[in-house]
């Protein structure tokens, strides 16, 4: 078969219907283990933990493969107590006025307040950047399609990769998120898009008794 210029062969997986099926059962149960996380311990991940997660989120598929993403890790100390300083100023705003009662009363259940202690404890932060647009090789704009999209997919892989590693996260969105594109000092084409702190569970750490939606509920054939 000839390929195209610019293509290469692409070599799919190849598994019976029986290993399908059990494969998919065995991502969907490990899976189903993922969990919110809001407590974690101090114990540092390796380095090459994080970079294999930060990996895998690379290869989401984006608009025109424009690749608008940034992964910023935060382990400084410093820096860490300042994004908690700014988060906890945003959230107390949130948690006295901008939220909704219907929303407050939503959160009932997860026991939150402004206070995010998680900032510093966890072993570090995944801060994630959208990029509204690129530079070219000339450092012209370029443009960057279906942004939030491909963004959201790669947050979506990323976690799912944390929660493989053995490790667990949380999706924090102190909105708005402005204030870390000046704490971290990023460039004028990039937007906070999630902070996502991660590490190993501390030792008493819980969570909420939730229940997640039934096959009925989630899936509609055609």
């Amino acid at each position: 078969m000839h390929t195209k210029e610019g293509f290469i062969p692409y070599n799919a997986p190849s598994y019976s219907e029986e290993e399908m099926i059990e494969r998919s059962k065995l991502f969907y149960d490990e899976m189903n283990q993922r969990r919110s996380v809001r407590f974690f311990s101090k114990k540092k991940v390796p380095k090459e933990v994080i970079e294999n997660i930060i990996k895998t989120a690379g290869t989401a598929p984006s608009g025109a493969h424009k690749e608008p993403w940034t992964f910023c890790v935060v382990e400084n100390a410093e820096i860490r107590k300042e994004i908690r300083r700014l988060a906890e100023e945003e959230e107390y705003t949130n948690y006295n006025g901008r939220m909704s009662d219907s929303w407050l009363k939503d959160l009932e259940i997860f026991e939150t307040d402004h206070v995010k202690p998680f900032i510093e404890e966890a072993s570090c932060l995944i801060i994630v950047f959208k990029q509204v647009y690129g530079f070219d090789e000339k450092g012209e704009k370029n443009t960057h399609y279906y942004v939030n999209e491909s963004v959201g997919i790669a947050t979506g892989m990323l976690i799912s990769a944390i929660h493989n590693a053995g490790l667990v996260a949380l999706t924090h969105t102190p909105s708005p998120m402005n204030f870390l594109e000046k704490a971290l000092n990023r460039p004028p084409n990039e937007r906070a898009y999630l902070n996502i702190p991660v590490g190993y569970p501390a030792e008493n750490a819980e969570v909420p008794v939730l229940e997640r939606k039934s096959t009925k509920d989630l899936i509609v054939y055609y």
